[in-house]
């Protein structure tokens, strides 16, 4: 608001204020004035600060130089240290990044600073006090600097943006190609204030991190993430009488080509396979790599088995045709499993499972052959079903472990702390995977009662470790549905007595994705108590960059599928290169997950990944374990070597 709140007696006279001024509803403009009046005038730091971070009160001190209200009678007369600090101001504000204008009730322009008219390419002559709005804006699309190809239309857009009277923060694309984020607030009296901002480089790098997050850096076909957003779109759609087929294929005999010819052969066999799936697809089909050797096709408008069968006969002929690679004649071959939607299953995990079921029948048969899944292979459902119940007794009896893997200080090769990684040892199956549990504990709804006991195992184990030590916790997204997770955490920490300082939590973007109010209100009542938030699994989805917009995380993981290709696989460097980079410019710590070699950690330190985890220092261990595991990473690892200082 445009009014002064209240004013006690102590800011009355330290501000040297008038009692009339110190009173609730006067004008932020008309204190201002009171300011100038009695000398109390801003120092130029102080003003440089409200010009960055204050946009409308900086304006203010500029509007009260030229508007006095009329009850404090005659102005004293201007010093020349008056006119000096109002000439800091006016620095101030055209030392902004953001452009800024500010516009009376009778839509007339009060103040406006350089970088506005830079932007927009206005003379700043033009944009003297009382310009009307219209006028300006009728400028900017005279000289072409206006959202759209329809400049009526962009007016129409702009001066309805005034008139609804509510604040709006809108993007526009301008006819060369920039980008302007505008934010409009309206103000007491009719009027408002614009702030302009030119985020082209960003929307820029936006788009190119997106893209490489989507797309698999060798070949640069859509990645797994971009080809299950793909297949949820096109299930959405099999209801209305389309039909899908999901090919899944992976490459026979690619080990060996790695093996023998190196990894430089095979990286350029990949690339050379990805041209040919495009060569035998549609446009509308979608060709994308999964990882590895592993191929997956999405088949819109399908007829029957007969087109997809003829489509997966195309491409074992073309896979399995001789490649020339360095001077080496390479051969190899391909199998493929089908699964077809809706009549096999329409959701999209199920159908990506039946068709890997069906390659690996494909496989079994011979290879170089095609194979469509049959409800006699889906012996695998009969497991999960046998799985489930296990589970639920293994946590019931409490057969369920809370081990912890060490996270790594790069440069002193101190250990940090740890993060708690729930084991399962099974009776029978032997040691089960997380990556088989707990997916499954999400979907029949035991993972909050789980997350909620491995929050207080793991504070309660942290609090006898040394005080310097953090504790790292993963959260799932179910947490956050229908369970007060600050209240389990509130429990664990005084239960344990661990200090909340001492606590990591770590999520992944899918919880950014769901009820994002509800969520961030979450995350900020956990910042609150102290408790330091992470983004874990960092580049591997779509939106995880606008994430660290909405949300000031202490810390960004970068996901193992990057740091397993390094240091030679030149996608992942490049986004291990620019999430150390975004994490040094927005000032959050960066660790770096699944270190397996020397080499991997040599590149990571290069790169500027300021903590580490991952095999090659330790898996995770038995809480029994840590105070062995702690003095033999004191006695093996070694701080970074320091460069030699630089010749002068």
């Amino acid at each position: 608001m445009d009014a002064a709140v209240s004013a006690e007696r102590r800011y009355r006279s330290i501000s040297a204020l008038w009692p009339k001024l110190a009173l609730e509803g006067v004008l932020l403009a008309t204190v201002a004035a009171g300011f100038f009046a009695a000398g109390s005038t801003p120092a130029p730091v102080q003003m440089a600060g409200w010009a960055t971070v204050g946009l409308l009160a900086a304006a203010a001190l500029v509007i009260a130089r030229h508007r006095r209200p009329p009850d404090l009678g005659a102005p004293p007369t201007q010093t020349a240290e008056d006119l000096d600090r109002t000439e800091y101001m006016r620095t101030a504000l055209d030392q902004m990044s953001q452009g800024l204008c500010m516009f009376d009730g009778d839509k007339r322009l009060i103040v406006s600073n350089a970088r506005y008219a830079e932007i927009y390419g206005i003379d700043p002559g033009f944009l003297r006090q009382g310009v009307h709005f219209l006028d300006v804006l009728q400028h900017r699309v005279d000289s072409g600097s206006f959202a759209g190809s329809d400049p009526e239309g962009y007016l129409r857009e702009r001066i309805a943006a005034v008139e609804e009277r509510r604040p709006s923060v809108k993007i526009h694309q301008l006819a060369d190609g920039r980008s302007i984020a505008i934010s409009h607030r309206p103000l007491e009296g009719g009027g408002w204030v614009a702030t302009h901002d030119d985020i082209t480089e960003i929307r820029r790098i936006e788009a190119q991190i997106a893209h490489m997050a989507h797309h698999d850096g060798l070949t640069d076909l859509p990645n797994r993430v971009l080809f299950r957003e793909e297949l949820d779109r096109a299930l959405g759609r099999v209801h209305d009488g389309h039909q899908l087929a999901i090919l899944c294929l992976d490459l026979d005999h690619f080990k060996h080509v790695n093996d023998t010819l190196g990894h430089p052969v095979g990286d350029q066999l990949l690339r050379q396979v990805a041209e040919r799936l495009r060569a035998q697809t549609r446009d509308t089909d979608l060709v994308a790599r999964l990882g590895g050797d592993e191929f997956a096709i999405l088949q819109g408008g399908v007829r029957g088995p007969r087109s997809v069968k003829k489509l997966a006969d195309r491409i074992i002929s073309a896979l399995s045709e001789p490649y020339d690679i360095d001077g080496h004649q390479v051969v190899i071959g391909t199998s493929i499993g089908v699964a077809v939607a809706p009549f096999d299953s329409d959701d999209a995990d199920q159908l990506i499972k039946l068709a890997d079921l069906a390659l690996y029948r494909a496989k079994s048969d011979g290879r170089h052959t095609c194979s469509f899944f049959e409800p006699a292979m889906d012996v695998e459902v009969q497991a999960r079903r046998a799985l489930e119940v296990e589970l639920r007794r293994a946590f019931e009896e409490e057969a369920l472990e809370v081990h912890y893997q060490p996270l790594l200080d790069i440069a002193s090769g101190e250990v940090t702390g740890f993060e708690a990684l729930l084991r399962w040892n099974h009776p029978q199956r032997g040691e089960v995977q997380p990556a088989d549990f707990i997916p499954l504990s999400e979907e029949i709804g035991l993972i909050g009662p789980m997350g909620a006991w491995v929050l207080m195992e793991a504070c309660r184990e942290a609090a006898t470790w040394p005080e310097e030590l953090r504790l790292a916790v993963n959260l799932s997204p179910a947490q956050f549905r229908g369970r007060d997770l600050r209240l389990d955490v509130v429990v664990a920490l005084e239960a344990s007595g661990l200090a909340p300082t001492r606590l990591e939590l770590e999520i992944t973007e899918t919880v950014m994705l769901q009820d994002t109010g509800s969520t961030l209100e979450t995350l900020h009542a956990l910042r609150r108590l102290g408790v330091r938030i992470s983004m874990d699994d960092f580049g591997t989805g779509y939106s995880s960059l606008s994430f660290l917009r909405r949300f000031p995380f202490d810390k960004i993981k970068i996901d193992r599928s990057f740091v397993q290709d390094l240091p030679d696989e030149a996608g992942s460097l490049a986004i291990v290169k620019a999430v150390a980079g975004l994490g040094a410019s927005l000032g959050m710590a960066t660790t770096a997950e699944g270190v397996e070699t020397p080499a991997q950690l040599k590149k990571l330190r290069e790169e500027g990944c300021l903590e580490v985890q991952g095999f090659l220092f330790s898996p995770a261990r038995h809480p029994r374990e840590i105070p062995l595991l702690l003095e033999r990473l004191r006695n093996e690892v070694r701080p970074a070597p320091k460069r030699p200082p630089s010749a002068a």
